[in-house]
């Protein structure tokens, strides 16, 4: 345990937990060092490499993952093998849905990934005795509900450039979550073709509006998927 001395009290931060970015920034930042304890003992860590799933749709569902490295992507797939993503989660996002008996999306690996992952029962626990982890996964919750009526704009209104400057937005927002920061660069988490069946748009389509950004200086793109941006805002003024 780690001790951490604040001018009223001692706070003992299980060891398991001291680098986690979900402590620092995620739900459990909610937590009391008890409940921490107590969340943690029932923890475990586990890795994914890119492409492995996660869970399927309609699987039961167990326990849940706080998102401690790596990007996870969300589709639903159709009768006939037709497949559409429908949202991607970052560090420090829980997966899982809560109080559901199901998962109702497929959820994989977009690129390496590793989770602490809860048992159900422990996880229900906790979100019962702390109002204030609870509230945190409301807001997350909330969080996504927003990104994904914002989404639902970007497929409906916006043209191919916009979209895939909208895409490019949203990994940065991630990647830098100071706003204030000019520049920032990342690894793409999907392939052309992913981005492409996440945008409603073809591989080609989405390789063509890429090469014209960098062509005009408002990306930069080294082997394929490693991205810099020099000019947020300027980035931003394409998403329309």
């Amino acid at each position: 345990m780690l001790s951490v001395s604040t001018c009223s009290e001692t706070i003992d931060i299980p060891l398991f937990c001291q680098n986690c970015p979900s402590r620092r920034k995620g739900s459990c930042a909610a937590l009391s060092s008890d409940q921490l304890g107590r969340l943690a003992s029932q923890s475990r860590r586990v890795h994914y490499d890119a492409g492995e799933a996660l869970a399927a749709d309609a699987m039961p569902i167990g326990g849940y993952g706080s998102l401690l490295h790596g990007v996870v992507k969300l589709s639903k797939v159709l009768e006939d093998g037709r497949q559409q993503l429908v949202g991607l989660q970052f560090a420090p996002d829980l997966t899982g849905r809560l109080f559901a008996n199901e998962s109702r999306v497929t959820a994989e690996a977009a690129s390496d990934v590793d989770l602490c992952v809860v048992s159900r029962s422990a996880m229900e626990t906790v979100l019962r005795d702390s109002p204030d982890f609870k509230h945190s996964i409301m807001l997350q919750t909330l969080r996504e509900l927003d990104e994904a009526r914002d989404w639902m704009v970007t497929l409906g209104r916006k043209t191919a450039a916009e979209k895939v400057a909208s895409f490019l937005c949203l990994i940065a927002s991630h990647a830098t979550p100071d706003q204030d920061k000019p520049r920032t660069s990342f690894d793409l988490p999907l392939s052309r073709a992913d981005i492409g069946d996440f945008l409603g748009l073809t591989i080609e389509t989405v390789s063509r509006q890429m090469s014209k950004f960098k062509a005009d200086g408002v990306i930069g793109i080294e082997n394929y998927r490693h991205v810099t941006v020099p000019d947020l805002a300027r980035l931003r003024v394409q998403c329309g």
